[in-house]
Formats: C-alpha cells, sequence, structure tokens
C-alpha cells in the first residue's frame, strides 16, 4: 500500500510548496516588497523580515504536510543575535531554514543569482553579499563588508555555509576563508551550527520530497568561537582549519 500511497503523496506536496513559492510570492508577497521598496526608511531590514515571513510560512506547510516529518530547533538558536554563523551544508532546503529563524540577516549568495529576474533584486535590497569579487559582486562585496560591523553590533546575522556548496556524500568539504576575514574586522563571535537530515527530505539530484517516511530534521548550536583581531596571534586560516576540525569532528559523532 505504501508504494502506492509514497508517490502520490510526494507529488501531492510539492504541487503544493510550488503552487505557494510561486503564486504565494507573487500575490501576497511581492506587493509587500514593492509596498516597502517604495515607502519603507529602512529598506533592507524590511526585506530581511519578508523573506523571513516568506521562508517560515514554506517551511510550516513543510511541517504540516510531509507525513513522518519532525523538525527539532532548539529555542536558543532562535534568539541568537549580532553573529556570525556558521553551517554544514547538505541540501537547498539549509538556507530556508536559517532565514526563517532569524528576521534579521544577510548570508552569501552565489553571484549567478543576483541576475536572475526578480529574485535577484529581492536579494540585493535584502543587503545579501555575493559569492565573490567578480564583475558587479566587488561593489557589493566591499559595501557589505564595510557595513558588517554596524549591522552585526545592531542585532544582525551573517549566517554563511563556509563549504560554498551542498556536500553529495555527507563529508565535510574544503572551506572557504572569507567569512573568517569577515569575523577578524568585525570582532563578532561565531556561532557553530550542525543541520542533519535536510538531505533525506530533499534528496540531492530528487525533485520530489521524500515523504511517508521517518525522517527528524536537526539543527544544532555545538559550540561558540570569540574572535579578536586586537591579539597578534589571531589567523585567519588557523581559525578555519580549527572551526573545520570541530565540524570533521561533529559529523563523525553526530549525537
Amino acid at each position: 500500500m505504501l508504494l502506492v500511497v509514497k508517490p502520490l503523496v510526494d507529488l501531492l506536496v510539492v504541487t503544493i510548496l510550488w503552487i505557494y513559492f510561486i503564486f504565494g510570492f507573487a500575490v501576497f508577497f511581492l506587493p509587500l516588497y514593492l509596498f516597502s521598496y517604495a515607502f519603507s526608511r529602512h529598506r533592507e531590514l524590511s526585506f530581511q523580515k519578508l523573506n523571513h515571513r516568506f521562508f517560515r510560512v514554506f517551511l510550516f506547510l513543510c511541517r504540516i504536510l510531509t507525513p513522518g516529518l519532525m523538525v527539532h530547533i532548539p529555542d536558543e538558536i532562535r534568539q541568537i543575535r549580532s553573529s556570525i554563523i556558521i553551517s554544514n551544508h547538505v541540501s537547498y532546503l539549509d538556507p530556508l531554514f536559517l532565514m526563517s529563524l532569524f528576521k534579521k540577516h544577510k548570508t552569501i549568495v552565489k553571484n549567478r543569482f543576483f541576475n536572475v529576474p526578480l529574485f535577484g533584486w529581492v536579494i540585493k535590497q535584502a543587503g545579501y553579499l555575493p559569492s565573490s569579487v567578480q564583475g558587479q559582486g566587488k561593489h557589493l562585496m566591499i559595501k557589505h563588508i564595510l557595513e558588517m560591523k554596524d549591522y552585526l553590533a545592531t542585532g544582525g546575522n551573517l549566517f554563511v555555509f563556509p563549504e560554498g556548496t551542498r556536500s553529495r556524500d555527507g563529508r565535510i568539504g574544503s572551506f572557504e576563508k572569507g567569512v573568517f576575514g569577515i569575523a577578524k574586522r568585525c570582532q563578532a563571535p561565531i556561532r557553530l551550527l550542525y543541520i542533519s537530515n535536510t538531505e533525506k527530505l530533499f534528496q540531492p539530484g530528487k525533485f520530489f520530497f521524500n515523504t511517508c517516511v521517518p525522517i527528524n530534521i536537526r539543527i544544532e548550536h555545538f559550540d561558540t568561537i570569540e574572535t579578536d583581531n586586537r591579539n597578534d596571534s589571531f589567523d585567519e586560516l588557523a581559525l578555519m582549519n580549527r572551526i573545520r576540525a570541530l565540524y570533521e569532528h561533529k559529523n563523525q559523532h553526530p549525537n
């Protein structure tokens, strides 16, 4: 019976989520983005809050529509402020979860997405950072890095996946160094999060969500690293290697 029902539920869930993603955005959220663009005194923050709400509803629908899905996120994570948040990356769902957790947030997005019609406009207005300094990315990157210390000081979070792309096999990939330079400049605490099992819900290479099976998605805050660029011994590469080693250990001992 499950072999017959599961494909139908998989199709139903992904269809409803795509309807929300496309038509929910166009009908309910796009007018709010346009209003914020035209009238908000704090346009960037308004766009971040709208992104937060949009994906919060998306993931709420995920939770109530998907048989077998459980999501565990401690309240302490939702309370994180003024921090650089680093996470492993196993699914396209990972950034959606983090956007849904923090009203005031920024993240690093691959340059090509800034050229996508409408989506690129939204992420640019939200103050998200491009992943490289090529082309128009150079101006945006410099601008946002210069503003980042004040942004973090007023309660914002920058969340980053230093692997740069999803892990296809669950192992921790090589880290990119840029975020550790930002941490050094801003003297912000680095919060280490570990996301597990999002890849079981939205499997790499699959279009449908994997429903009707037990999946327990967890987000854990497992360590905090303090930074101090006044210390002559502060070394970005050493910091990067230290944090990567912590993630490798966590990956091998998730519980």
